[in-house]
């Protein structure tokens, strides 16, 4: 009897997932306007936390992601001992491509939103070029999990539900609905941290919907047309650009 989904890829996932959140921890800590120690209690926590969230959201994609012709197939592929060099390869141009390219779009786009009472992406205090890179491995791993192998798998397999393709296949349309609501709730997802720091605002919510949700498309449209490992490197490459490269540039825009 064939497993309802492949639960050595599970626990890899979960491992994984884990460990990118417990790496955002500084990130997310030098973000706080009051200091905080990261104690044991503090990552014990949040470890119990993730394991939780993630177990349950792993799950589901990978049962869903089955069901609507998505997944990870680079993984899977190298869990049943078959040579994947080549389709990691041939993923790499396009994947760190798009990620870098919408990472410099997004500090663009955040710009204009430099006078809001927030830590924009060019802020004097931006956290330090380390923290963000440790921050960019649960973006690349944890989020993409969350955001695209789950919920984008869920909405596809919801609107198939409504309707189908005469080949019994999710429509164009309902993958691209699924696809611009999960990047909808990737940007609203980002305002609990920014509630820690600032009212939320009119203006704060669509700074939050348009940075992440237009990345967040990208995102979700190489999970669709490629795969899950595409969406990560691509998510993984923003990161460096926004959390990373940015980070060590804003002294040059902060005298």
């Amino acid at each position: 009897m064939k497993p309802i989904i492949n639960w050595k890829l599970f626990f890899i996932l979960l491992a994984a997932s884990v460990a990118g959140a417990l790496l955002v921890m500084p990130y997310q800590l030098a973000m706080l306007p009051e200091p905080v120690a990261l104690t044991p209690v503090l990552v014990l926590a949040g470890l119990m936390q993730n394991l939780v969230l993630f177990g349950i959201a792993i799950f589901f994609g990978l049962l869903l992601s089955r069901r609507v012709g998505m997944g990870l197939p680079i993984l899977e592929g190298a869990l049943e001992c078959k040579p994947q060099r080549g389709a990691l390869l041939s993923l790499l141009p396009l994947s760190v491509g798009v990620g870098a390219a919408g990472g410099v779009i997004t500090v663009l786009l955040d710009l204009p939103f430099r006078k809001l009472p927030i830590t924009t992406l060019l802020s004097a205090d931006t956290p330090v070029w380390w923290k963000g890179l440790l921050a960019s491995f649960y973006g690349g791993i944890a989020e993409e999990l969350m955001f695209r192998l789950f919920l984008v798998s869920f909405f596809v397999w919801i609107t198939a539900k409504i309707k189908k393709t005469a080949a019994g296949t999710p429509t164009d349309f309902g993958v691209w609905l699924s696809i611009v609501l999960s990047a909808v709730l990737f940007g609203l997802g980002h305002l609990p941290a920014t509630a820690a720091v600032t009212a939320i605002t009119p203006l704060v919510v669509v700074r939050a919907v348009l940075l992440n949700g237009v990345i967040g498309v990208a995102f979700g449209v190489l999970y669709w047309k490629k795969s899950l490992e595409s969406a990560m490197i691509a998510h993984f490459s923003a990161d460096i650009v926004l959390h990373v490269i940015a980070a060590a540039a804003s002294p040059l825009f902060n005298p």
